[in-house]
This record gives structure tokens, C-alpha cells and sequence, in this order.
């Protein structure tokens, strides 16, 4: 059980356990509001609603731009889990400018790629092979991509996500 976490300006910062979120609520500096129906938690003083989505009672100033780590996880996930070249299913991550020749692991030098492209293209770039990019490499965009934890989003998440894309 995954509870989200909001600023208390509604920004998602967030994904935690529903036990550190209920401590949050117990120690009163968050509060439920969305909750799961029909399974509460019982505490020594009081019966709380098992959290499902909890807002922070004072706000957090997160330091610094909130951008999303170039992993290999996001750059399959950001091209829909197909090749940059070819367009059928990728299973590998390639280097645009390979990393001999000076390219770097960001957004805009990876690609997701098929397993035979990136083997075809080696350590060549796309136009020394004569190929073009079926899209423009670049970091992605939208709320979800800078929350950490809301790859696998609870429906009830939705409202609070859409207010950050």
C-alpha cells in the first residue's frame, strides 16, 4: 500500500509507504485527503483511515530545479519502448553520439533501441549509417516524470497529478 504526498501548495513531491504516512498523520503534520474505503488502522488513542493520498500541513521548499534522472528504466519508458531506428520493440539504450567519441549519458545523446540496431550501428553515428531518429531525443516532460514512485499510479492519484503536468 503506496500513499502520495503533497506540498501543502498540492504539489506531488512524492510516494511513501502508507505506514509513514499514517506516522505523518498521527504526529499531525499531514493530513488525509483521500483515503481507502473499509480498511481502517487502529491505533491505542484512535482509529484512522488507511491514506491513500495525505497533504503536508507547512510547506516544503524543495532546493533546486526538480528534474528526473537520466536512467535507463526513463529512456525506455520516455520513447514508449521502441526503437529510435526502426521502430519495433526495444529492449537496450543507445548512445546518439557514441560515449568513444565524446557522447554523454543525457536525455538528448539517449535513445531506446532494438537489440539488432544497436548492434548494426556499433560505435558509427545514425549518420554515418545513413539513418535517421524516429524522434528528438530530450528530457521528458509532465508531473509524473519528477514525482518519484507514480510509475505504477493509484487511480485516486490523478487529480493531484494532473496538477503538476
Amino acid at each position: 500500500m503506496r500513499t502520495l504526498v503533497l506540498n501543502a501548495g498540492y504539489e506531488p513531491l512524492g510516494v511513501v509507504s502508507f505506514k509513514r504516512a499514517l506516522v505523518l498523520v498521527m504526529n499531525e503534520k499531514a493530513t488525509i485527503i483521500e483515503q481507502v474505503e473499509g480498511e481502517p488502522v487502529c491505533a491505542t488513542s484512535r482509529v484512522y483511515e488507511r491514506p491513500a493520498v495525505i497533504i503536508l500541513t507547512r510547506y516544503v521548499r524543495i532546493p533546486g530545479a526538480r528534474s528526473a534522472p537520466v536512467t535507463r528504466r526513463g529512456v525506455l519508458r520516455r520513447d514508449a519502448h521502441r526503437c529510435a531506428y526502426c521502430g519495433g520493440a526495444a529492449s537496450t539504450i543507445d548512445h546518439v553520439l557514441p560515449r568513444s567519441r565524446g557522447g554523454k549519458d543525457t536525455w538528448d545523446n539517449l535513445v531506446a533501441c532494438c537489440l539488432r540496431c544497436n548492434n548494426l550501428k556499433g560505435d558509427r553515428t545514425p549518420q554515418e549509417m545513413s539513418w535517421s531518429l524516429r524522434l528528438v531525443p530530450g528530457a521528458p516532460r509532465g508531473g509524473q516524470w519528477t514525482v518519484r514512485g507514480v510509475d505504477r499510479a493509484d487511480p485516486r492519484w490523478e487529480p493531484y497529478l494532473a496538477l503538476a503536468a
